[in-house]
């Protein structure tokens, strides 16, 4: 009889437990996210002075600014950051791997440590340059969750697959293996970046109804996988040579909720720029 009472009990908090969570994800609204990948530029005092005037320059808004330098500069910029609404550090990378005898490494670990909330994951350059698969990918991510940060996670296709018309296939397929191991607690932390690779650094841009058409497939993707009130409270960020004069065109599309930008965010002026780039509500 005891027993029975402690699996009632322990039953009962489950599935009080389950209510809180999907009252918490009806509840949610879709986060606007302007971040900046600085990727390997600016030495400790550019990168200071940068984010400074960054923050000199921000007015009130509701849309959340991450910066996300290289790792020399995570700890002061977390400082300067500290207290400043609307306004996060993130990293570029982390090693899938705790901690070890993995020479110039990084662990998400000792990102949190350093007062960063957020993890840049695949990117494009990762992938290409560093030859990370999507399994791999995959270990990034739940590395990144355990320590309570947030990934940005990145897809997108080159130019050869776009133009053979298996974009939607390849994004899929990386979203997939990347992604959709997770539980949908753990998935409703995750950001993603929708990355067209050749629109990155070329001065190409997909147009507006392009970005649109990619943000809307991966949000139907996230609905089937995790259920539409899901999908409508992930924020997809869009990350192609996104810039203060097709910043608001592009921010206006109805599944395109902030950029990941590039060139742009070493600019003060541009990058709050692009902050202010949201359509009115």
């Amino acid at each position: 009889m005891e027993e029975n009472l402690k699996i009632g009990i322990c039953l009962r908090l489950l599935l009080l437990q389950k209510r809180n969570y999907q009252n918490k994800i009806k509840n949610m609204k879709r986060q606007k996210i302007v971040a900046g990948n600085w990727k390997m530029n600016l030495n400790f005092q550019e990168g200071r002075d940068l984010a400074s005037e960054i923050i000199r320059s921000m007015g009130p808004t509701e849309v959340l600014a991450i910066l996300c330098p290289p790792f020399v500069h995570l700890n002061h910029l977390s400082v300067l950051a500290n207290g400043v609404s609307n306004l996060e550090i993130g990293a570029q990378n982390c090693h899938q791997v705790a901690s070890g005898a993995y020479t110039g490494e990084v662990s998400a670990s000792m990102i949190k440590s350093v007062g960063a909330n957020f993890v840049i994951i695949g990117h494009s350059e990762r992938r290409e340059f560093f030859n990370e698969s999507d399994n791999l990918l995959a270990e990034k991510v739940n590395v990144v969750l355990q320590n309570d940060l947030r990934p940005i996670f990145c897809c997108g296709e080159k130019l050869d697959i776009r133009e053979a018309g298996s974009h939607e296939a390849l994004v899929g397929s990386q979203l997939e293996n990347g992604l959709f191991h997770l539980d949908s607690e753990a998935f409703s932390k995750v950001v993603i970046a929708y990355e067209p690779v050749w629109a990155i650094g070329t001065g190409k841009t997909a147009s507006p109804a392009q970005a649109q058409e990619m943000h809307q497939f991966i949000r139907s993707l996230i609905a089937k996988k995790y259920g539409s009130e899901i999908a409508e409270a992930t924020t997809i960020l869009y990350g192609g040579s996104c810039k203060p004069d097709n910043a608001s065109e592009i921010f206006s599309q109805p599944d395109v909720d902030g950029g990941l930008i590039g060139g742009a965010s070493l600019k003060a002026k541009d990058f709050v720029a692009i902050l202010g780039s949201f359509p009115k509500q």
